[in-house]
């Protein structure tokens, strides 16, 4: 039986690219540095994923084991070293704390094995070429070129909703019954791994942006928006016709984005904004605005779901009213427990509009979107100026 290792055995990882591993099957490895998370996972003999929607199912998941990675790297690099997938789902910033191990991994690789696919499995642009960067900045030209050849580097984009869990809810994961995973098909020739539910393209920028741009910029806007208008969950949030027409408004300047950029028709593009509005608003989902709106630094910076689309529309001389207002939602975004949004509330109150704007968004001096972006946050930082400790 192959071996997958998926980094990342929280609820995505169990509920979406850990499933579908297990149901082409691959035994699974999960490596986490959560050890009590690693524990249960090394008790356990199985847990199950829990479907909502038209549709839903229940599914089994057992042939696994856990490593932590922070304390059993010989062990973890073990596994790399047989292994046939190794994917991820732990957050972009993280790719470079594990490009060590399976850059250890593919040191003791055996020549005669095939090579190892390696797919990151995050919510951005080409993470898989950032993890394959992160991997040959520790080594030397030479020995890079050696190295690669022991693995297949494929980016993905990925899509399904899973909801933070109930406390009690143990190893199992609740998720919806939709999910897309599309991957690029060039780099593995005719040797790509059998997945079944996920779907290879020849050219995979459009699916990633799309999805990006749709899913993504969707969700987190309808999470500050309904912030700001008090909602706890992503369901009531989009319930509330002020919010839905904002969120709407968001999406259908980044679908003119889309379809101008991309081989999407309109009508394709807006049959697919319809199809994420519904995603959002399934009422047996239960997420929050808090969940969904965390790490708003990440969100709000040059190459995601808001600065991108907007600057490119605003180059163009395209409006952007709605996205603004969905940037100007989140720069407000304030959650205790989230350390971004404590991080961004302090550099609300330490910088200037311009410097913020530079610093956290990465806008140049000279865009047009430059001087909205910058009355924004000054209207923030006004507003919230007796909130600061």
């Amino acid at each position: 039986m192959t071996t997958a290792v998926h980094f990342g055995a929280g609820n995505i990882g169990r509920g979406f690219v850990g499933l579908l591993l297990h149901e082409a099957g691959y035994d699974v490895v999960f490596a986490d540095v959560d050890r009590p998370l690693i524990e249960r996972l090394e008790t356990a003999g199985h847990y199950m994923v829990h479907e909502v929607g038209p549709g839903a199912r229940d599914h089994r998941v057992d042939r696994f084991r856990a490593i932590d990675s922070s304390t059993d790297a010989p062990r973890l690099v073990a596994e790399l070293e047989t292994a046939g997938v190794v994917t991820t789902a732990v957050g972009p910033r993280v790719l470079r704390y594990i490009a060590p191990h399976i850059l250890e991994g593919l040191r003791g690789r055996p020549a005669e094995l095939p090579p190892i696919a390696v797919m990151a499995c995050e919510n951005a642009i080409n993470a898989t070429d950032v993890l394959r960067d992160e991997m040959a900045s520790l080594t030397t030209p030479e020995e890079w070129a050696s190295l690669a050849r022991r693995a297949v580097f494929a980016n993905t984009a990925v899509d399904r909703i899973v909801p933070g869990q109930p406390a009690d809810a143990g190893l199992d994961v609740t998720v919806e019954t939709f999910f897309e995973w599309a991957i690029e098909r060039p780099p593995f020739g005719d040797r790509a791994p059998e997945i079944p539910g996920a779907h290879y393209v020849d050219d995979l920028a459009p699916y990633i942006e799309r999805k990006l741009f749709t899913v993504n910029t969707g969700h987190a806007s309808i999470a500050y928006l309904g912030a700001i208008a008090g909602h706890q969950r992503i369901s009531d949030a989009l319930a509330d016709a002020a919010v839905r027409r904002a969120v709407e408004r968001v999406l259908e300047e980044t679908s003119a984005l889309i379809v101008a950029d991309h081989a999407f028709t309109a009508d394709e593009q807006a049959a697919y904004r319809a199809r994420i509005l519904e995603r959002f608003a399934n009422p047996d989902l239960p997420d929050t605005v808090e969940r969904v709106g965390r790490q708003p630094l990440r969100k709000l910076s040059r190459r995601e779901r808001f600065i991108e689309p907007a600057a490119r529309l605003a180059a163009r001389g395209v409006p952007v009213d709605g996205l603004l207002a969905a940037i100007a939602a989140a720069v407000r975004f304030r959650v205790p427990s989230d350390e971004e949004s404590l991080e961004l509330r302090r550099l609300l109150g330490e910088l200037d509009a311009a410097a913020f704007v530079a610093e956290v968004m990465g806008v140049d001096e000279g865009h047009p979107l430059r001087p909205r972006l910058e009355t924004l946050v000054r209207d923030a930082q006004e507003e919230l100026a007796g909130t600061w400790a």
